[in-house]
């Protein structure tokens, strides 16, 4: 049947419709699918998930003044921090990310609480973001309670002051100070008429870092302020505002718990031999993107097993796909985790994974590696 010079017009124009829409399909494509949208929570203890894995949380209690924090896909951001509070006494508030258990609030996937005498690493990784016009600290939080309890306040709390800005100090008092993670840091300790608090505070203002919390944990079992049969409950970053702390962020976290070995206090630890480990670092560049191929070397003398690598992005750079491993973070402070197939790492032997990734500005490559939390040398 011929058909008619009405009906031909009509097709036409739907397949140039059809053409159209397709045309602007593959340019969404080709420009990369939209991020997930940051979500805003101003209730006072309102909380949501990132990445499914940890709860970013407003944690507004010691004021009536709004707050409102906005989760990102690797962290969140203090969007608005009315009021303030005395510098002599609490803060406002504790807008925080967390691995674990927090008042009945469990991130997804947790293995926390965990027992310290099981844990043979805690590898964590943290990237700040400050700002000059709030009082405030940088605190990231350990807790540590005698049961494994998901709610309630634990028994200790280990606080780790990335920074202090204003008139601001520890609970408790001064004690000394301690090396932990190859770095030295100021030692208070004190109660807060809840819970025992030991705080490890740093010298200088420290942006970005990875480390084994373990090594925190070992220092508090050391000096009496909990035991190796206790449990480790969550694992916390964030910040401590007194005044203002609009634009404060934790631009990237990330936090693993790996069980199965020996912990502090065990008749074992004092002779576990440290890692000792080398980085190839090799990356193919172009305009405005990369990828790059990671060899992790074991040069001690034993296996290691459940190998997590831990290295901060520079500026302007955001992972967007991994193979032979999970990357947590996708820019700043990121630790990598190995795939089943590549978990162990023979004693002189290697693993290798890689990752895609995007930059702005000039391109530069990471200053350094943790492995399982102690440096490596760089190939």
């Amino acid at each position: 049947m011929r058909s008619s010079p009405h009906r031909l017009r009509t097709v036409r124009a739907l397949l140039g419709a059809l053409l159209t829409a397709l045309a602007t399909l593959a340019a969404l494509v080709a420009a990369g699918a939209p991020a997930q949208a940051d979500t805003t929570i101003c209730e006072q203890y309102g909380s949501t998930v990132i990445q499914g894995r940890y709860v970013v949380q407003n944690n507004r209690w010691g004021t009536s003044a709004t707050q409102c924090v906005t989760a990102t896909d690797t962290g969140f951001r203090v969007t608005q921090a009315d009021g303030s509070v005395p510098t002599n006494g609490a803060p406002k508030s504790y807008p925080s990310v967390f691995n674990g258990c927090h008042y009945t609030n469990c991130s997804p996937g947790t293995n926390l609480p965990a027992q310290l005498n099981t844990i043979s690493s805690a590898p964590s990784s943290i990237s700040y973001g400050f700002v000059s016009n709030a009082v405030f600290n940088a605190s990231y939080d350990i807790w540590l309670d005698p049961a494994p309890r998901t709610d309630g306040v634990n028994r200790t709390e280990i606080m780790i002051w990335f920074n202090r800005v204003g008139p601001i100090q520890p609970i408790g008092s001064p004690t000394g100070t301690a090396t932990v993670g190859g770095r030295t840091w100021e030692v208070w300790t004190g109660s807060n008429g809840s819970n025992d608090v030991i705080s490890f505070v740093a010298p200088s203002a420290i942006s970005s870092w990875s480390f084994d919390v373990m090594d925190f944990v070992d220092q508090t079992v050391a000096r009496g302020m909990a035991q190796s049969n206790w449990y480790l409950t969550s694992v916390q970053a964030g910040f401590e505002p007194w005044q203002n702390g609009a634009g404060l962020s934790v631009n990237s976290f990330s936090s693993a718990v790996n069980t199965g070995g020996t912990g502090p206090g065990d008749p074992g630890d004092p002779g576990d031999p440290a890692a000792a480990c080398e980085v190839s670092y090799g990356a193919n560049v172009w305009q405005g993107g990369f990828t790059a191929d990671v060899t992790v070397r074991n040069t001690g003398s034993t296996a290691v097993d459940g190998w997590q690598l831990g290295f901060t992005l520079p500026s302007g750079q955001r992972i967007a796909n991994a193979w032979n491993a999970t990357v947590s973070g996708s820019s700043g402070a990121v630790t990598v985790s190995p795939a089943a197939h590549n978990a162990r790492i023979a004693a002189g032997g290697t693993q290798t994974f890689g990752f895609q990734a995007t930059y702005s500005g000039t391109f530069a490559e990471p200053a350094g590696f943790t492995l399982n939390g102690t440096a490596c040398t760089v190939a």
